[in-house]
């Protein structure tokens, strides 16, 4: 449950308001290892006077304990509740007073931050950011506040659809493993939750070893060098992580969770690829033409358009750090639930025969190349981006090369990528009222 301070000058406001436009291939990157040893990669920018920094702990929720799930989503909630010698109220209001952004958030396999600041009170900004990840507090009044804010969390998501059905699905594709745990905890897990708990997943999980780093704006590769010790030289040298086994989605049988909404929610999902496989950019590609782009996939279109069984239906692909796999959705009405689902498996299972059409493979590179550049528009977007290339150990010159392994694929590639992602029989959840 990650929360963010906004920017509170009107005059930060307007400038986080500024787009510009930046080309992939513009964009220079540099990489900057501070005097102790800590990497980070740049995009030194002067326009606009912010600095944007995303950063991850590899980790996440799959640290939590078998019997509590949902610590790593409480720690997350908890860091710019007091650190230091500031107390909840001192922090935020600290970082009101300098108009930072600051958040963090949890994932099944990592632990991330961000913060985004203007330049004149960069100094103040990553005085904060330390005392948060060096000098946590975990006080009394607001892990008590932050524990009953994630239990209405929850109880509201009981009652929605989409959470209740992701839940499900998650725990049929991987039964017994973290994987398969609520990230957000369950009612009993998180008033289960200690401090001492919430002391010792973040010591366990936060330090220098799994740690990934992107800044970019106005500030300089030597004086980055300086922040980088100064706000992450303090961490311990060694996390101390539990091993999570590697794992493939379990063939589950179909899960039905009865709920009065008018709508069935259908979720849908199956074997992918991990990040590390050579056939993840085709199968990127397949996986567009499949479900991922909108009005204009092969799942659309036999749903939607030929039918009007959906207004709208969608499908992906997610590499875990120990599991690959795609997932999908759409709702419908539940007198028309079951012949979605036989719609959705046959479509599937034809992509997966007989692939795509030429004209199919070109729309879909021409779209995945023409809208790389938009990843590239704001500070904040091209940290994220840059972080998401070191966790997933793909080169500082991916962003140079990505566009031409996207082009240089070949319908055979896309042929062979989908037979190996969608040969298999998907698991299906359904919530809403039965259909019979």
């Amino acid at each position: 449950m990650p929360k963010i301070r906004t920017l509170a000058s009107g005059v930060a406001a307007f400038l986080l308001l500024i787009v510009v436009m930046v080309p992939a291939g513009a964009t220079t990157i540099q990489r900057v290892v501070s005097p102790k040893g800590i990497e980070a990669w740049l995009v030194e920018e002067h326009a606009v006077p912010l600095i944007a920094i995303s950063f991850s702990f590899t980790g996440g929720a799959s640290q939590d304990p078998a019997d509590k799930p949902g610590v790593a989503n409480m720690v997350s909630s908890l860091l710019d509740e007091g650190a230091g010698d500031l107390d909840s109220q001192a922090f935020q209001a600290a970082l009101d007073r300098y108009s930072i952004e600051l958040s963090f958030s949890d994932g099944l396999d990592t632990f991330a931050g961000s913060m985004r600041t203007l330049a004149d009170n960069r100094d103040e900004a990553f005085n904060l950011l330390k005392l948060a990840l060096t000098k946590p507090r975990f006080d009394q009044e607001p892990v008590e506040r932050i524990r009953a804010q994630i239990i209405t969390n929850i109880r509201a998501n009981e009652r929605d659809p989409g959470t209740v059905g992701s839940n499900a699905l998650m725990k049929a594709l991987f039964p017994g493993h973290p994987y398969g745990r609520p990230t957000d905890g369950t009612i009993d897990s998180v008033k289960a939750i200690t401090t001492p708990d919430l002391k010792a997943w973040f010591a366990s999980n936060v330090a220098r070893s799994n740690l990934k780093i992107a800044v970019v704006g106005a500030i300089d590769a030597a004086t980055l060098g300086k922040v980088l010790d100064e706000v992450f030289g303090d961490l311990p040298e060694k996390a101390d992580l539990k091993p999570v086994a590697e794992t493939v989605p379990a063939a589950a049988a179909p899960v039905d969770i009865a709920m009065g909404i008018p709508q069935t929610v259908i979720s849908f999902a199956g074997k992918g690829l991990k990040r590390a496989d050579p056939d993840f950019i085709p199968a990127t590609v397949a996986a567009y033409i499949l479900g991922g782009g909108g009005m204009s996939s092969r799942l659309y279109d036999e749903v939607r358009e030929k039918r009007g069984l959906a207004y709208s239906i969608s499908l992906g692909l997610s590499p875990l750090d120990h599991a690959g796999v795609y997932f999908g959705g759409t709702s419908t009405r539940a007198d028309q639930a079951g012949n979605v689902v036989k719609l959705v498996e046959e479509v599937i299972r034809d992509f997966a025969e007989k692939g795509p059409t030429e004209k199919e493979l070109e729309d879909a590179k021409n779209y995945l190349v023409g809208s790389y550049p938009l990843r590239f528009d704001t500070s904040t977007k091209i940290a994220s981006l840059l972080l998401a290339i070191q966790q997933d150990d793909l080169g500082i010159d991916y962003i140079d090369k990505r566009n031409d392994l996207i082009a240089g694929v070949t319908i055979d590639d896309v042929r062979r990528a989908a037979k190996r992602l969608f040969a298999d029989d998907m698991v299906v959840v359904r919530v809403g009222q039965p259909s019979g």
